[in-house]
């Protein structure tokens, strides 16, 4: 069942998102050379803590994982495209890392993600981070009233597409709000004018993962969480939860 929030609950999303932002920031700021990537969810946790939310990502174990998820976030490093686990692997020179992170305040969650290069970045990286980013930026413009979750499928495909690169077919975006995930989902491909129309108050997680290789194939780690491209090449995932409004498009994981 989907459901469509009030304004007044669009303002609390916006509190949990902010912190959100604030929790990537801390760990985007802790990456570096040597650093290991259980630093970067210590970073993490410590905004969590301190803004006094809850992880929606610590022990959360959904149909296919093996185990309850150990960490506040996921850091996904060069081939790895979603769900990495935070471990003691120490940051490398030219490392392509993706951290996911979720907040829950007050009842309400936010979920975002970024990419970015660690010390001297490959301008092969650079171009995928670039893409995922104008992917996601493709999908939110779609996410308008009178619009379809299609139109947003279709938009991050469109520039995946053109970029050249491969998406796992059965991973997407998601609605949100007093649960990490909730209906609809949200396919990075699709048909415009399709799926479930898109209205004031309608919550929605948009998050492109592309891999450069170009394939859409992937595989799990021996972890059974880390989602791995199937022929070793780099991967990028950029998310945001916006919220549908007449105004256009608002975009609640900011700082």
């Amino acid at each position: 069942m989907v459901e469509i929030k009030t304004d007044t609950a669009l303002d609390a999303m916006r509190e949990a998102g902010r912190i959100v932002a604030q929790a990537l920031a801390a760990a985007r700021k802790a990456a570096a050379v040597g650093v290991s990537l259980r630093e970067l969810d210590e970073a993490a946790r410590a905004v969590l803590t301190e803004a006094g939310a809850g992880s929606p990502f610590l022990g959360y174990q959904p149909s296919f994982a093996p185990t309850p998820f150990p960490a506040v976030i996921c850091t996904s490093v060069n081939d790895a495209v979603a769900h990495g686990i935070p471990t003691g692997y120490w940051l490398r020179d030219g490392d392509l890392v993706s951290v996911d992170c979720g907040a829950k305040l007050d009842g309400w969650t936010g979920d975002a993600a970024i990419s970015f290069t660690v010390g001297t970045p490959r301008p092969a990286d650079v171009a995928l981070i670039d893409a995922t980013q104008r992917a996601l930026d493709a999908g939110i413009a779609a996410a308008m009233p009178g619009n379809r979750i299609g139109d947003i499928s279709h938009a991050i495909g469109t520039v995946a597409q053109s970029a050249r690169c491969g998406m796992p077919a059965d991973f997407g975006g998601h609605g949100i709000g007093r649960h990490m995930h909730e209906d609809p989902h949200i396919p990075n491909r699709g048909r415009p004018r399709r799926g479930f129309p898109l209205r004031h108050g309608l919550t929605l997680a948009i998050e492109p993962m592309l891999m450069a290789g170009g394939k859409d194939a992937y595989r799990t780690g021996a972890d059974g969480w880390t989602l791995h491209t199937i022929d070793g090449s780099r991967a990028a995932h950029i998310e945001h939860t916006i919220a549908i409004t007449e105004e256009g498009p608002r975009i609640l994981t900011l700082l």
